[in-house]
């Protein structure tokens, strides 16, 4: 899937993405100059419909401009020229209400997840979940590992081509967690979410420089549970053999478009966000 922005300031791609639940109750526009920034948050929800239905709704006091589905389907709840109320109390880089400086994109997640059972886990809304769709890990604003709720590689995937969409319509230069600027108050979107590698590869690398001076680490390993390896650099290659473990050591022997070619008993392409 690859996307583009119109001039109404809506994400054209296909498949189209939906227009369902729009927000209605914001008109505000950006100041001059921005958005400059995108902010990245789960749903904790049942769904990314309920919660694009949720966030569209006149008597909610919260909204976003995106929801991502855990199929990689995209819900558009507000044009990105409009402010939204993704943010709430925030403060981070001097700057507070990072509602006016940043578009909010939902990924549909169910957030931190307890056990109840033998490879069984429940969210706060009831939902529950199996022992391959969780992390065990350690929030970065928190000292003990807790259980939280895997996102999908196609929904990663949607985020990241959308993210690049947006960084060349509206100048973009950061990428953030609600949890770093509502520290305290907001975990999303938590330890599950790759974001320090996320925004490493969409602002740091000029990526014209990076073809022609590319540096290939010689060995890396796997950050996350089940790890898709592939015939070739995207997830519409089929797959190659059972995923990857957690912790599992890799050679890697090629980059590509935010891939790996990895090595071990077999060979094929990761993303390249989950090896460190």
């Amino acid at each position: 899937m690859h996307f583009s922005v119109d001039q109404r300031h809506f994400l054209q791609g296909q498949p189209e993405p939906l227009r369902d639940y729009l927000a209605v109750k914001n008109n505000i526009p950006f100041a001059q100059g921005f958005p400059d920034s995108i902010v990245i948050h789960y749903t904790a929800g049942r769904s990314a419909q309920s919660a694009a239905e949720y966030l569209a709704r006149p008597d909610i006091q919260a909204s976003a401009h995106l929801v991502i589905g855990r199929d990689g389907t995209v819900y558009q709840l507000a044009p990105f020229n409009i402010i939204t109320w993704h943010a709430g109390e925030s403060n981070y880089g001097g700057r507070k209400t990072w509602n006016q400086y940043a578009i909010g994109i939902e990924l549909d997640n169910a957030g931190p997840l307890e056990k109840i059972g033998y490879a069984t886990y429940m969210a706060w809304f009831g939902g529950k979940y199996p022992d391959d769709e969780v992390l065990h890990a350690v929030h970065r604003n928190e000292s003990r590992p807790r259980y939280w709720h895997v996102f999908t590689e196609k929904q990663i995937e949607v985020c990241q081509q959308v993210c690049e969409t947006l960084i060349a319509a509206y100048s973009i230069n950061k990428i953030l967690g609600h949890e770093e600027i509502s520290f305290g108050r907001k975990i999303d979107p938590g330890p599950a979410f790759p974001l320090d590698m996320f925004r490493e590869r969409l602002l740091t690398h000029n990526r014209k420089d990076a073809e022609l001076n590319k540096v290939i680490p010689h060995k890396g390993t796997v950050t996350i549970d089940k790890l898709n390896i592939r015939r070739g650099a995207g997830i519409n290659f089929p797959l190659v053999a059972d995923p990857l473990q957690a912790g599992q050591q890799v050679h890697i022997v090629d980059e590509e478009g935010g891939w790996y070619k990895v090595q071990t008993t077999i060979e094929g392409w990761v993303n390249r966000a989950f090896i460190s």
